[in-house]
């Protein structure tokens, strides 16, 4: 079978179409062949080699979906259509591959109105949005703040909150031209980072309040920045670090307004959350109320290409290979 390996940690260099074995059966996973996979910004910190617990040779890739092959004594059902995240592309073999074993409280049956590519888009993003805006205490009528309107997380936590009720959704673009492409796509009082400050946004479209739960993905400077514009008993959920690890908070924007600041990772979500996550995310997807972005398809054999598009042109919506 086909699989892009990770035979280095040297960045898009680093990565090689080979044949590998197809996996032996094993009765407690699914065997999956792949239709579609993920591209995300863990699958170039991994391949920079920005990740401790990831070894190569590696065969990426986070997240997918496909058809179940194989199904063991896990008591699924061979030929359903499903979508998967979990340690795959990180502690053990990706979804950049033809076949893949998967555990199956990682898995969701896709509905059949969703698409092969725009499921394989989902996992990820929507289950970290969902989890983290209930972890935040989101409810309905509450003011979320969720920079980055053109990556997958900031704009599934923006659809995702505004489809269950906030009421106001913030997010940022960080050029005039994705803060145009957002207003023309429907997402309001998404703040252009390159004529006016996070919080200084945040505090205008709020009247001063500022906002009552944060989901940050980005990192770097803008983790304080979006610390600031925290409300009075507001939460922040911090969770990635693409424009860098080391941030400056000002403890007072804790201390004072009684907020409260926590790091999340997917890989260590409880498969009730899981499950919990999914039962809202599917219903809003196939009635229409969220929808979900992917900018660009690949084939398998072009996946060094579609994460460099991924990290060095920040596409607007989600990048997915096919097989």
């Amino acid at each position: 079978m086909r699989a892009i390996v990770a035979e280095s940690f040297s960045s898009y260099g680093g990565l090689r179409q080979v044949e590998l074995p197809k996996p032996a059966p094993e009765k407690d996973k699914v065997l999956i062949r792949v239709k579609a996979a993920g591209v995300t910004p863990l699958d170039y910190t991994i391949l920079s080699g920005g990740h401790p617990r990831a070894k190569a040779p590696l065969v990426l890739g986070n997240e997918g979906m496909g058809i179940i092959e194989e199904a063991g004594d896990t008591g699924m059902v061979v030929g359903s259509r499903v979508m998967f995240t979990g340690p795959y592309g990180v502690r053990e073999s990706g979804t950049w591959q033809e076949l893949l074993l998967v555990r199956p409280e990682h898995v969701a049956v896709i509905p059949e109105t969703i698409s092969d590519v725009l499921a394989a888009s989902l996992p990820v993003a929507y289950l970290t949005a969902q989890i983290t805006l209930a972890l935040a205490g989101f409810a309905a009528g509450k003011t979320v703040l969720a920079p980055g309107i053109g990556g997958s997380v900031g704009n599934a936590t923006y659809q995702l909150a505004r489809a269950q009720g906030a009421g106001k959704v913030i997010s940022t673009a960080g050029s005039a031209a994705k803060a145009e492409q957002a207003r023309a796509l429907g997402f309001l009082d998404v703040i252009d980072l390159t004529k006016e400050g996070l919080a200084d946004g945040v505090r205008r479209i709020t009247g001063g309040a500022g906002a009552d739960v944060v989901i940050e993905s980005i990192g770097g400077s803008l983790t304080g920045e979006a610390l600031s514009a925290i409300g009075l008993g507001g939460a922040l959920i911090t969770l990635g670090y693409s424009a860098g690890r080391k941030t400056a908070i000002d403890v007072t924007d804790l201390i004072w307004k009684g907020s409260r600041m926590a790091g999340f990772s997917l890989f260590a979500q409880s498969p009730a959350a899981v499950a919990d996550a999914w039962q809202k995310i599917i219903p809003l997807i196939v009635n229409g109320s969220v929808k979900p972005l992917v900018e660009r398809v690949y084939p398998l054999s072009e996946a060094s290409e579609a994460l460099r598009h991924l990290i060095e042109h920040r596409p607007f919506g989600k990048i997915v290979l096919t097989a």
